[in-house]
């Protein structure tokens, strides 16, 4: 295994699964230009292909694996990769819209997952509809359903997070009762992020200004009385502090606006594509991404 250099960034997102059962407005890894120019007709890799680059991740040295979507938990094998991460000792987290969340599939983990971070913008299931944050043809999950999904990852076990992207429709919200109610270890809040050819197409109607990020992450960080930590990411901070491969397994940043992608790290090794996408390990720390 490498030992990964203390000035580079310790966690890596993997984004194995392209498709979604939700369709939020402002989801900035729809990966369609994935899916069309690498031609992936179903949105991913291969079995064996993810359990492989995991395996060269967890040996290149990094720490922490993040796996992501799209919807990770659509996945039929991502039990597997999670099992593959745990064994070399990284730490394991996925993000999820809580849809698919069940006792059951919980079970499956065996002790493998180490964290689960919910993606919860609202509790008012009018903004969960507007912001298209709903299973297609559902209407959204209520909060005592998300309570419930929560009960299940806590005795299980699991630490929870909580993701909140911050937009236009619901950055006049207070979150605060439902927060203290979910009792997270720590709250994740997003400045709605424009990436092109991912949120182009309602980006316009979702932007807020760094004033309205800073008014929610105000208004609401008084939970962190409670104990919850609280982490607000403005869109500086998201630029360039992720170490992130998309799900035809490459590397990919957000530099410049957009995803720039590396070759694939099957054939090239995990090294030299990481050189060829750019990170800020600065900003890495700044974000509060390197923590227990």
């Amino acid at each position: 295994m490498f030992a990964l250099n203390t000035n580079r960034i310790s966690t890596v997102n993997f984004h194995l699964w392209q498709p979604c059962n939700m369709g939020c407005n402002f989801c900035f890894a729809t990966f369609h230009d994935v899916k069309k120019d690498m031609k992936l007709p179903k949105g991913h890799v291969p079995e064996q292909e993810a359990t492989e680059i995991v395996h060269q991740l967890a040996e290149f040295g990094f720490k922490k694996i993040n796996f992501a979507g799209g919807e990770p938990t659509l996945c039929p094998w991502l039990p597997i990769l999670i099992e593959r991460a745990k064994k070399p000792g990284m730490q394991t987290s996925i993000v999820t819209n809580g849809s698919r969340i069940s006792d059951e599939w919980l079970g499956t983990l065996s002790g493998n997952l180490d964290i689960i971070a919910l993606s919860i913008d609202s509790a008012n299931t009018a903004t969960l509809e507007r912001l298209g944050r709903n299973v297609r043809g559902k209407p959204p999950i209520t909060e005592d359903e998300y309570l419930h999904i929560i009960g299940l990852i806590k005795r299980h076990g699991i630490r929870l997070k909580i993701n909140t992207v911050v937009t236009l429709l619901n950055w006049q919200e207070d979150l605060t009762g439902f927060i203290r109610s979910a009792g997270p270890e720590r709250w994740k809040l997003l400045q709605v992020l424009p990436i092109e050819g991912q949120n182009d197409d309602h980006f316009a109607n979702l932007q807020i200004t760094a004033s309205q990020f800073y008014q929610y992450v105000q208004r609401n960080g008084v939970v962190e009385t409670d104990g919850i930590t609280v982490v607000a990411e403005s869109n500086e901070l998201m630029t360039k502090s992720y170490v992130m491969v998309d799900p035809a397994g490459r590397f990919f940043d957000n530099a410049k606006g957009t995803y720039t992608y590396s070759e694939p790290i099957l054939k090239v090794g995990v090294e030299e594509a990481l050189r060829q996408v750019s990170t800020d390990f600065q900003r890495f720390k700044e974000r509060g991404g390197q923590y227990e």
